[in-house]
C-alpha cells in the first residue's frame, strides 16, 4: 500500500505543478486577483489556487481508487474515501464562491488595507459550509467513541454523526482560513500538519486517511512553487477550505482526535486570539522602509503579530521580513508536529 499511495502522490504533484499556470493565466483573464498588500509595489496577483490544487489532488486520487479496484482488489473502503472527498470538493468551490466576489477597482476593506477582494459576509462563510460535512455524515465517518485530552474517552452517539461531525467541518475549515496573508503560510502550515497526521496514519494501518493526507500534501507542495515568496498566485478561500476539509476527513476517518489537536495547536491558538479581537482584526503586518514588517496593533491578535514582534522584544536592529515571519511560523508548526509525535509514538 505504500507504493502505491506514494505514486497518487506522485501524480498529485506533477498534475498541480503543471496545470497551476494555466489556471493563474486564466484567473488573471477573468480579473479574478486580490493585492499583494505586503510588498512594496502592492503588485495584483491572480486568487483561488485551491482549485489547481483540487484538481491536482482528483487525478491522484481516483489513480489510487483504479489501482485499489483493479490491482489491489478493494483493500480501501473506498464509501468513506468518496465521502471525504465530496466534502473537499464542496467547500472548496463554497471557497471559491468566495474568492469569485472581488471588485473591479481596489477599495478599502475592512482590514485597513486596499484591495479587490470583497469575500463572503463573516455569518455566511459557517453556514455554507456547514452543507459540505453532509456526505461524512451520511456515511457514518468516525467512531462516535472520541478520545480527547484530559477528558479521555467520550461516547456520542447519535449526535456524532448529528452534531460532532458538523461542527468539526465548521469549525476546522474556518480556523485554517483565519491563521492566512503571508506568501507560502497556508499551503506550508496545511502540508506539514497533513504529512505529519499522514505518517502517524501509516504507522497505525488507516490507509484512506493517510492516502488523503499524503495525496493533499503532495499538491500543496507543488502549489508552493507558485505561492513561495514573492508569490505569482494566492491561495485564496478555496485552498484554506479544501485543506481543512482535508484535515477534518483524516482525523474523522482516521479517529486520531487527541493526536490531530496537538498537531492542529497553531490554529486553535490562532481563534481564540482572533475571538479576542473579536474577528475583525487583520493577520498582515505594516510593510516599513527597509521591507520589514510591524505588527498593526499594539496588543496580539494573531500568531502572526507574535512573530513580527520578537525582533522588539529581543532589542533586534530590524524587524522581520514576511519570509522570516513565514518561516518562523512553520517551524512553529514542525515543532508542534514533533511533539504530538513524542506524545503518541
Amino acid at each position: 500500500m505504500y507504493e502505491w499511495i506514494a505514486l497518487s502522490a506522485a501524480i498529485c504533484f506533477a498534475a498541480t505543478y503543471l496545470i497551476t499556470p494555466y489556471f493563474m493565466r486564466f484567473f488573471s483573464g477573468i480579473e479574478l486577483w486580490a493585492t499583494d498588500v505586503q510588498k512594496r509595489l502592492r503588485p495584483v496577483i491572480p486568487l483561488s489556487g485551491g482549485i489547481p490544487v483540487l484538481f491536482g489532488f482528483l487525478l491522484g486520487f481516483f489513480a489510487l481508487v483504479a489501482a485499489d479496484t483493479f490491482i489491489l482488489r478493494s483493500q480501501l473502503d473506498t464509501k468513506l474515501l468518496f465521502a471525504a472527498l465530496l466534502s473537499m470538493v464542496l467547500i472548496s468551490f463554497i471557497g471559491f464562491f468566495d474568492d469569485l466576489n472581488v471588485r473591479r477597482q481596489r477599495m478599502n476593506i475592512s482590514s485597513d488595507a486596499v484591495d479587490f477582494k470583497v469575500g463572503l459576509k463573516q455569518w455566511q462563510k459557517p453556514l455554507l459550509t456547514l452543507f459540505a460535512a453532509i456526505p461524512l455524515t451520511v456515511v457514518g465517518a468516525g467512531d462516535s467513541i472520541v478520545s480527547l485530552p484530559f477528558l479521555g474517552e467520550i461516547n456520542f452517539g447519535i449526535l456524532f454523526p448529528l452534531l460532532v461531525i458538523p461542527l468539526a467541518v465548521v469549525t476546522v475549515s474556518n480556523a485554517t482560513n483565519m491563521l492566512a496573508g503571508f506568501n507560502g503560510l497556508e499551503a506550508g502550515l496545511s502540508a506539514i500538519a497533513l504529512s505529519t497526521l499522514g505518517a502517524y496514519l501509516s504507522l497505525l494501518g488507516r490507509w484512506e486517511a493517510a492516502a488523503i493526507a499524503f495525496c493533499v500534501t503532495a499538491s500543496l507542495l507543488a502549489f508552493l512553487r507558485y505561492n513561495w515568496i514573492p508569490a505569482r498566485m494566492f491561495p485564496g478561500d478555496s485552498l484554506t477550505y479544501l485543506s481543512g476539509a482535508a484535515i477534518v476527513s483524516v482525523i474523522l476517518l482516521g479517529n486520531i482526535e487527541r493526536f490531530s489537536i496537538i498537531v492542529f495547536t497553531p490554529w486553535i491558538m490562532e481563534a481564540l486570539l482572533k475571538l479576542r479581537g473579536r474577528f475583525k482584526v487583520r493577520s498582515f503586518g505594516n510593510l516599513q522602509p527597509n521591507d520589514t514588517l510591524m505588527a498593526p496593533y499594539r496588543k496580539i491578535y494573531s500568531l502572526t503579530h507574535v512573530a513580527m514582534k520578537i525582533p522588539q522584544w529581543l532589542n533586534l536592529r530590524q524587524g522581520f521580513n514576511e519570509r522570516q515571519v513565514v518561516i518562523l511560523l512553520l517551524a512553529m508548526q514542525i515543532i508542534v508536529s514533533a511533539i504530538a509525535f513524542t506524545f503518541f509514538t
